[in-house]
């Protein structure tokens, strides 16, 4: 390809690449323009929308708390009860069940929000099916989707549906409550509420606003206008997971466009308020700004090309030599000369590039420097870090203990933690003796038997002439808790194997477990699960600190065994004693 300063006028195609940046430069400004402005409107917009959601949040929920504060109270009536467990003959029952019948009628009347009542229970009487209040018989309600989240909590609502009434069909939402006494299952009351009251606090004084009502299940329970279905819904937040308010930008996809989706949770609240508006509703105004930018920019570069055309030719000359000399610059190689006969801003800027040229052999040659420094930092930085991170397991473990355990073994593990911690610490010393070492896990290893009722046993091997050398601290305990918290936590017991043995210059451990081992594991599965495949933050944080300290030739190796579980291979140097700092980052 020919070249075209070679073919064509300068003055031509400097003008030419000077409009192109021109154009490029006033498109940008109007993209960040409308960025800019678009964020801060999607800001304002978000900020003022959770606030008007945090308010009909708080009016719903005062609502829908004081159902379930009227089911509560209802479900422990004593008339109610006694009717549920009466076994009397037929008049006795039907005499209560009329007294119950008129009690949960003029319940229903008292309260506008309430549509009707339905109690299931054993043997009911038949009424009026288009009656506010309803008696069916218990099997009944397995027939309701409502039926399975009864069977893991004591309580539970519907999403929006219909009942009969002399109205005709009615939406409501429904509240389930069971009805308990002594330990016995005695029924389930239901307590409709009128869905369009609920709808109306969900659309507040906003026309056309598109708003969910979800629970803590992350169901919604309501919908008013254009909104997604649950599985699109779930695809951007996690209504279960959220504890606070917040918005998110909907990218544009088969099923939707580009939205901003804003959602409101209050403290201590089971319901999640969400409201989705159009993105091109929002960013109109943005946009407008973008045009008239673009439209002032199309003003400023007939003004700018025009005086590039005048001044092109003697640019050309010097910004190429400068620019060749860019191009073959390299870090201490052989530097091209520029012209040294320049006395304007192109003799400053040729001077200036020499300058820079000095500055970056100099900077080059402390960058080593820093690097080496930094590697002895990182390595130190690491050591510091597990210490924290193994304080926090441990006082997890001394909480559970405390709740669940007697005080006997609650002593015994304060006197082994306290002995943990003391090793752990070490003055702060990076490497510690063997023998003290065995202590730190075989009291890890006491406390784990404690907490698991005797469901663990282990078996330590370690010469004792290996006691007086020295090892990097907290090497075993995040392999061995590793094996314990993934490998044992679907077994009753498990077995821990730790060797020690060396050569003339090497020491070698072995941890072996017979838990679940190292299988593959599918991309499906939970991280929590995963953890056992990659180790977690204990042992990556023991491979890089060996890494660290010592090098090619040692490290940590997982593997399989034959016969199950896992077994750690750890090949460390035999230090008779320790390193210093320098030493250990060489």
């Amino acid at each position: 390809m020919t070249n075209p300063f070679k073919k064509y006028r300068i003055d031509r195609l400097f003008f030419q690449s000077f409009a192109l940046v021109i154009i490029i430069f006033i498109a940008l400004i109007a993209w960040t323009g409308y960025s800019l402005s678009s964020k801060s409107l999607v800001r304002t917009t978000s900020h003022y929308q959770q606030q008007l959601l945090d308010e009909l949040n708080n009016e719903i929920t005062t609502r829908m708390v004081t159902i379930e504060q009227i089911s509560l109270s209802t479900s422990r009536d004593n008339e109610l009860i006694t009717f549920l467990r009466d076994n009397g003959d037929e008049y006795d029952r039907y005499r209560r069940y009329q007294g119950v019948q008129h009690a949960l009628a003029n319940l229903t009347y008292s309260i506008p929000l309430i549509q009707g009542i339905d109690l299931y229970m054993e043997h009911p009487f038949q009424g009026d099916d288009k009656s506010y209040i309803q008696f069916h018989d218990l099997s009944e309600l397995k027939k309701w989707d409502l039926s399975q989240y009864l069977q893991k909590n004591d309580f539970a609502w519907s999403e929006e549906h219909e009942v009969s009434s002399f109205q005709g069909h009615v939406p409501v939402l429904s509240f389930a409550r069971k009805i308990m006494y002594e330990n016995t299952y005695l029924g389930v009351l239901v307590i409709h509420i009128k869905a369009k009251e609920i709808q109306t606090l969900l659309a507040g004084h906003s026309e056309g606003s598109n708003r969910i009502m979800t629970d803590g299940e992350g169901r919604q329970l309501l919908k008013i206008g254009n909104v997604l279905d649950q599985e699109e819904l779930e695809g951007w937040i996690d209504t279960r997971r959220e504890e606070s308010s917040g918005y998110v930008h909907i990218q544009s996809g088969q099923k939707q466009e580009d939205s901003l989706l804003v959602y409101s949770r209050l403290p201590n609240s089971n319901w999640t308020l969400i409201e989705i508006t159009s993105w091109k509703q929002i960013t109109a105004s943005s946009f407008r700004l973008a045009e008239i930018i673009g439209f002032i920019g199309v003003i400023a570069i007939q003004f700018v090309l025009l005086l590039t055309h005048l001044l092109s030719r003697q640019f050309t000359k010097p910004i190429k030599k400068l620019v060749t000399a860019m191009r073959m610059y390299s870090v201490g190689g052989q530097q091209p000369e520029l012209p040294t006969d320049y006395e304007n801003e192109f003799g400053y800027l040729f001077a200036g590039y020499r300058k820079q040229n000095e500055r970056i052999e100099e900077l080059y040659l402390s960058l080593q420097r820093r690097y080496e420094q930094q590697r002895k930092a990182e390595i130190e930085a690491l050591q510091a870090n597990i210490n924290p991170h193994f304080l926090y397991n441990m006082l997890d473990q001394l909480n559970w203990m405390a709740i669940e355990a007697g005080q006997d073994e609650l002593s015994r593990i304060l006197e082994l933690t306290g002995r943990m911690f003391r090793i752990g610490l070490s003055n702060g010393d990076s490497f510690i003796p063997i023998s003290e070492e065995l202590v730190h896990i075989e009291s890890y290893l006491e406390i784990q038997q404690l907490r698991r009722s005797g469901g663990l046993d282990y078996t330590i091997e370690a010469p004792e002439e290996l006691g007086v050398y020295y090892m990097p601290k907290l090497t075993l305990q995040p392999f061995v808790e590793n094996s314990i918290v993934h490998g044992f936590n679907k077994q009753s017991h498990g077995h821990i194997r730790i060797r020690m043995e060396h050569d003339n210059e090497r020491l070698r451990i072995a941890i072996e477990d017979n838990g679940t081992g190292l299988k593959r594991i599918p991309p499906e599965t939970p991280p929590q699960a995963q953890k056992r495949r990659t180790g977690g933050y204990g042992i990556r944080n023991v491979k890089e600190r060996i890494d660290g300290y010592f090098g090619n030739g040692y490290g940590v190796e997982l593997s399989e065994r034959p016969e199950g579980g896992t077994k750690v291979d750890i090949v460390l140097p035999l230090l008779a004693h320790p390193p210093n700092k320098e030493e250990s980052a060489s």
